[in-house]
């Protein structure tokens, strides 16, 4: 067991929208897990009984709004008197920002309550190593920023490291969705905890993770000697990768996570790599053909790996792979593709390897129903992005019922379910090959390179 006042790993908000389904949340918290209760989410009720009611064991808060809480900016008397009112139930730990004083009550109450000192800065500030060279008195630290490039992330390293080196319990994470990497890799920098969403409830702020994701990839377990992968593009942030990947990577004893990397900019990707020292990759879309180039590797590629930091990247294309396997099984005949980006070109290179003939639409390729049914073309591959978002309608709708009497197949590249143009193939009785088919063929090569070329121990 624990001793009763030690910091775990995760820290989960309570932000349910009432106090039972919190309570309930709190009380399923294994030991991995300390319950943060934000008395400014919940300003009508008792402090001192909320924190009765967790029995102590929490971390009590109350953030002004200013910081991405609701307790009004105006009322800081009433707010700090708002956590006084806490005291009396004898939390284990309180949150107190790190430029205040400590109120004579907070510190009288240091015999059993332990200080957590944090600070939220503004877009574009990072001051991260002057306020470690004066840390205000407490027992643990959090210092959140915002990411404004994913290679942001990377700059956190160093301090983590100088503050575990020193004993010094630091979390330091990024705010948004590219600063997801850092409250996924505080272990492997350094870092003494992370902040987590409740798996039954919104996150408390953007980018932060729910606590079930952070336990399936392990981000307490992870030490120094890891090396990173992930999935990278925009958007990215609902891929199926991290599933696919970590649980592989893990029966592989591979000290490797992967992790989704939102990135729409190949000078920026190529930035990240280095700052986050990124070993293997994932790529999707925009990023197929141009990442690749700016590497000087010819594209379209949807996959990078190399051995260990500064050594040359080596790329595949496991999608060209999984589409040659599906396409050699599917009736012969000519093809209407549709798209033109680089899962598009990756689908012409096999279609016209394979010798079939094919007619190519896209929006600045336009075409015409009297020519698609003159084409008559047997199978219908789907590679443009419509799909992405379930309110997106079937591309080319008059294109492909011009082709309805003639088809017998179709591809869908999207791995979303029930996508329109999926649910059309579907009513129109041709053999579908679904992007889920098509994801997991080319996941399962990845995996394969990751585990077998990328660094980190098995």
């Amino acid at each position: 067991m624990p001793p009763l006042n030690s910091l775990p790993f995760h820290i989960v908000t309570l932000t349910h929208p009432d106090w039972e389904q919190a309570l309930a949340c709190a009380r399923r918290l294994g030991e991995d897990a300390l319950p943060e209760l934000r008395l400014d989410l919940f300003p009508e009720a008792d402090p001192e009984a909320l924190v009765d009611a967790l029995k102590r064991r929490c971390l009590v808060t109350c953030r002004r709004a200013s910081e991405g809480g609701r307790w009004p900016e105006a009322d800081e008397a009433g707010r700090l008197a708002h956590l006084v009112k806490a005291l009396k139930g004898k939390p284990l730990w309180m949150d107190l920002e790190w430029d205040l004083a400590i109120p004579h009550e907070i510190q009288v109450a240091r015999t059993h309550v332990r200080l957590l000192r944090s600070i939220h800065v503004a877009p574009g500030v990072f001051d991260l190593e002057a306020r470690l060279a004066s840390l205000p008195e407490g027992e643990a630290f959090k210092w959140v920023g915002w990411a404004g490039r994913l290679g942001d992330n990377g700059r956190l390293r160093g301090p983590l490291g100088w503050a575990k080196d020193h004993g010094i319990r630091l979390a330091a994470f990024l705010m948004g969705p590219k600063g997801l990497p850092s409250r996924a890799l505080q272990a492997v920098w350094g870092g003494a905890f992370t902040y987590a969403a409740p798996d039954d409830g919104p996150a408390a702020a953007p980018g932060q993770l729910p606590l079930a994701t952070l336990r399936a990839w392990r981000a307490a377990r992870l030490h120094p000697g890891f090396g990173l992968c992930g999935v990278i593009g925009d958007p990215v942030l609902h891929s199926r990768g991290p599933a696919f990947h970590n649980p592989r990577l893990q029966r592989a004893l591979k000290d490797l996570i992967y992790l989704p990397f939102l990135c729409g900019d190949a000078e920026e990707a190529v930035e990240a790599l280095d700052a986050l020292g990124i070993l293997g990759l994932s790529i999707t879309a925009p990023l197929k053909l141009a990442l690749p180039e700016a590497l000087g590797l010819k594209g379209p590629l949807n996959t990078l790996w190399r051995r260990d930091l500064g050594v040359p990247w080596h790329g595949a294309n496991t999608d060209a792979e999984a589409f040659g396997q599906s396409l050699s099984k599917l009736e012969p005949g000519p093809v209407l593709l549709l798209g033109e980006g680089g899962v598009a070109r990756t689908s012409r290179l096999l279609l016209e390897g394979a010798g079939r003939s094919l007619h190519q639409v896209s929006r600045r390729s336009p075409s015409t129903p009297e020519a698609v049914a003159a084409l008559a073309p047997v199978g219908i591959v789907q590679a443009t992005s419509l799909g992405m978002s379930v309110e997106d309608p079937a591309p080319f709708k008059e294109l492909l019922e011009a082709a309805r009497t003639s088809a017998r197949w179709a591809v869908e590249w999207i791995y979303k379910e029930d996508t329109a143009f999926a649910l059309w193939a579907r009513e129109a009785g041709l053999q579908l090959i679904e992007g889920r088919t098509l994801f997991d063929a080319q996941a399962e090569a990845q995996s394969r390179r990751f585990i077998e070329d990328c660094g980190g121990a098995n």
